[in-house]
């Protein structure tokens, strides 16, 4: 990729000397005014084919640090070139950056503080203020010829893809599961094999304590038996995310108001998102990265029981359910980096329908189940409510401009068993969290 301005201001006026000297020895009939003319017209064209014909031979390596940006963390981004122009001249390197950036670092190559020739290293900083994913460069040299009459700028690289993740806000304890204290974080302790007697024994072992013994079984069997080691398995919890444009805004006009201008997407289009859904987005991948930090196995899912991060082209695995550890906090921040809200139907299918109840109920440790939605009506609130069935608690934050926009459907939740509260622009997410474990967001809970 190259693009070449035809002269300088220098060229320019070598071209009009040319001209006049041409001009005058014809006029004149000085043959000394002719070579002039000739020189000052033939510079700028050798000049400018040159600079187009020989072609730079330059390395670029970028590295961007951290891998994984998060908004409002500033990148750092180290540039490493090497090369040299034919003429040994210096060259200006201009990195592209998108529009959200700003700022566009240029710098002089070779480096002021290096030799001619060898390695240059830079640095700069970028402050992202949006999630999503980016193309950072590509780098661009501006290329001149000795006599500075013309230059051209090429392309040094493709660029390199910047994932920038929605920033996790650190959330308070609350009790998420009864009976396990306060953050619900202690493992599930099980017998294995717990179907019958036999099956919760195995033969006695030197150094095994008497107290281990199964009488029964040791009678039954003529040799001594011991219970069997207790097996820890890791608590599960789900997330399920609401992704339905109209829950989250006034029709496409509302979505084409909030899109966040300044992206420059790999292949895709601005985000499909409103400003509600950023709130839901962060609101997201704090809880994640609360209940993954306590040991929990985290399945999300969205509205309609698929996988929460399917549509999203930040996702390392756009097919995984599943969540753990700290690994499970960084796949599920990338994921969220660029989901959008779905695409309206014609004939949508119903949210929190057969297919959520059914991933739900077909988890083997059914832990706590914890909801971010945009509107509910009364129907889609009833959906919702009997998935409390399939865990031990379940929490809702509910996206709105106004709590009496979802009064009802909150009275729905909570009379079904959940714990649900609304999350206005007014409220911090962490006072709403805290709002979930306070006696008021479990009012009217069936016994």
């Amino acid at each position: 990729m190259f693009s070449l301005r035809l002269f300088r201001p220098r060229g320019w006026i070598l071209l009009a000397m040319g001209a006049l000297a041409l001009l005058l020895a014809l006029v004149l009939g000085r043959r000394d005014l002719l070579m002039l003319a000739v020189f000052c017209c033939a510079l700028p064209a050798v000049a400018c084919a040159a600079v187009y014909l020989l072609k730079p031979g330059f390395t670029v390596k970028r590295t961007l640090a951290p891998a994984l940006g998060r908004v409002g963390s500033p990148v750092t981004v180290t540039l490493e070139v090497h090369g040299r122009t034919p003429g040994g001249g210096r060259v200006k390197l201009v990195e592209e950056l998108p529009v959200s950036f700003r700022d566009v670092p240029t710098f002089s190559h070779p480096h002021p503080v290096v030799p001619r020739g060898l390695l240059s290293r830079y640095h700069y900083s970028l402050h992202p203020a949006h999630r999503g994913v980016f193309t950072v460069g590509p780098l661009r040299g501006q290329f001149s010829d000795p006599f500075d009459v013309t230059y051209v700028q090429r392309g040094l690289d493709d660029g390199d893809r910047l994932t920038i993740a929605p920033a996790a806000v650190e959330l308070p304890p609350i009790s998420l599961t009864d009976g396990r204290g306060q953050d619900g974080a202690r493992s599930t302790p099980e017998l294995a094999h717990a179907s019958h007697d036999d099956a919760m024994t195995r033969e006695y072992r030197y150094g095994d304590p008497l107290r281990r013994v199964h009488w029964p079984v040791t009678a039954r069997q003529g040799k001594l038996m011991v219970r069997a080691e207790e097996s820890v398995t890791t608590p599960e919890a789900a997330l399920v995310l609401d992704r339905r444009a109209q829950a989250f805004g006034e029709g496409n006009k509302a979505i084409e108001r909030f899109q966040i201008a300044g992206h420059s997407m790999v292949g895709l289009p601005e985000l499909r998102t409103t400003a509600a859904f950023e709130t839901a987005i962060v609101a997201a991948v704090s809880i994640a990265a609360h209940v993954l930090e306590r040991g929990y196995l985290l399945r999300v899912l969205d509205h309609r029981g698929l996988p929460g991060f399917a549509s999203s082209p930040s996702a390392p695995d756009p097919g995984a359910e599943e969540y753990s550890g700290s690994q499970g906090v960084f796949d599920v921040a990338a994921s969220l980096a660029a989901l959008e809200l779905s695409e309206t139907e014609d004939a949508p299918v119903a949210p929190f329908i057969n297919g959520l109840a059914h991933k739900l109920h077909a988890g083997r440790r059914r832990g706590p189940l914890m909801a971010v939605t945009g509107l509910l009506s009364d129907a889609e609130a009833l959906l919702l409510a009997d998935m409390a069935e399939s865990t031990q608690s379940a929490f809702a934050l509910l996206l709105c401009s106004e709590p009496h926009e979802v009064e009802s459907a909150l009275d729905i939740l909570r009379r079904a068993g959940w714990r649900a509260t609304a999350l206005t622009p007014g409220t911090h997410l962490e006072q709403a969290w805290l709002q979930l474990g306070q006696p008021a967001a479990i009012a009217g809970r069936r016994p």
